[in-house]
């Protein structure tokens, strides 16, 4: 019976001292995992999105509380004004979730740009929804009013050809993400102020 005793002991230190050292690193790596996405994942959106700013929107940026979801916007100086912001979510498509970027323009409410940060779709048809620049292109200049569906639905953006699931679901996410728009204006106009 000791002999057991000393076993669950042992087993819970190592335990408490390896759950503590995989916080340790966790918590030591966070910032480090962050810039790397930042570079690498949402980055070349962010530039894309916010072509033609004076500043670094990676730099220039703030998070805003949206109910359970801390989200960041970052901010583009375009024409010497601070009034564009670009932000991601998140939807469904046909291989997994799918990060979208969206960029807009606080003044005009219009959408100055979208771009596709992650997704786990079919390459050669759903991948398109990243790599196909003009697919990306028929959102630019659209209303945050406006209802933003495939043809087939009856909006303006005209589907990948074969990816129909992908390019609904983008659709889907950037409908979500002009909501979230809508809902935290005043919040994101304030921000801006310090821009």
């Amino acid at each position: 019976m000791n002999d057991m005793i000393k076993m669950v002991v042992v087993l819970t230190i190592l335990s408490s001292v390896s759950g503590g050292l995989l916080a340790s690193v966790h918590d030591g790596t966070k910032a480090q995992i962050e810039n790397q996405q930042l570079k690498f994942v949402k980055g070349p959106a962010i530039k894309t999105i916010l072509k033609g700013s004076t500043n670094d929107p990676i730099t220039d940026r703030f998070k805003i509380q949206d109910g359970d979801v801390e989200r960041s916007f970052f901010v583009g100086k375009i024409d010497g004004k601070a009034n564009t912001i670009a932000f991601e979510s998140f939807g469904k498509g046909f291989g997994g979730d799918i990060g979208v970027m969206i960029g807009v323009n606080l003044d005009e409410d219009k959408l100055v740009g979208v771009s596709v940060t992650t997704h786990s779709e079919t390459p050669g048809l759903g991948a398109k929804a990243k790599e196909d620049p003009s697919f990306s292109a028929q959102f630019k200049s659209l209303s945050t009013n406006d209802s933003i569906k495939v043809t087939n639905d009856g909006g303006s953006i005209n589907a990948i050809s074969g990816a129909t699931i992908t390019s609904r679901a983008v659709c889907d996410t950037v409908g979500k993400s002009l909501e979230t728009y809508k809902k935290i204006k005043p919040q994101l106009a304030e921000q801006i102020k310090a821009f």
